[in-house]
């Protein structure tokens, strides 16, 4: 069965538009490893809109399953991670004026970067993930730089409003998903993935994860966190 990692970014999106305590993403996280969830997510972003450093040092402390570190590739964030060391980094693009992230790295036109980046980590024993799109090319180079995993972005299927499209993007994914097996990276996939449209990639074996995040924590405003969890992984284990 494929793996749930849950990103708490929104527990934390929710406590900052009151500027205020709670909820608090740290104990988010605990209840989703409680549920079954075998990752926690997290991204630390140069604006800081969400979650913050306070809670990647908790997180660091208390998460028993894996930690999964967002970030952009900006010497910044290599520091705060270098000094973290959480059990895997996934390198992400970020813009300022974005609402959330838009779409993968472009890790062939920056491939000398993202492998300084990259062997960075990996010399402190931190392994390396790079969220791209499901382009062939792409994942030739993240392996070809070093990156341990690939997580693959389905945001544009997530988006698609015809069946056409829908097909196309899901095709995309799915050969990307077949050159990472092919290239022995750890393979996962996320953004825009929900109750709904995530039946598709029943037939796609080789994902080993899942990252997901906000679908979770909107169906835990109606049943409970721990709930929204366990309905996530009751659907992965039919996968």
């Amino acid at each position: 069965m494929a793996r749930l990692a849950v990103n708490v970014d929104h527990v934390a999106t929710l406590r900052q538009a009151r500027g205020i305590r709670e909820p608090d993403p740290v104990i988010a996280a605990g209840i989703a490893e409680l549920a079954g969830a075998e990752g926690i997510i997290c991204h630390l972003r140069e604006d800081r809109r969400h979650i913050h450093d306070r809670d990647l040092r908790l997180l660091r402390e208390t998460v028993k399953t894996k930690l999964n570190l967002e970030m952009a590739a900006v010497p910044e964030m290599v520091r705060i991670a270098k000094a973290t060391k959480p059990d895997l980094v996934t390198l992400v693009p970020e813009k300022r004026e974005e609402l959330t992230t838009e779409g993968g790295l472009d890790v062939k036109s920056k491939h000398e970067h993202y492998r300084k980046v990259v062997r960075q980590l990996k010399e402190k024993g931190i392994h390396v993930s790079l969220f791209i799109d499901p382009d062939p090319k792409q994942i030739e180079i993240a392996h070809r730089i070093g990156a341990d995993v690939v997580e693959i972005h389905t945001g544009h299927y997530a988006e698609a409003s015809t069946e056409a499209e829908i097909l196309k993007q899901f095709d995309r994914i799915a050969k990307a998903s077949d050159k990472a097996h092919e290239l022995e990276l750890g393979l996962s996939v996320g953004h825009g993935l929900n109750y709904v449209n995530i039946h598709r990639f029943k037939g796609l074996t080789k994902i080993e994860e899942y990252s997901i995040g906000h679908s979770i924590v909107c169906r835990a405003v109606y049943v409970g966190l721990e709930q929204a969890v366990r309905e996530m992984i009751t659907l992965l284990r039919e996968f």
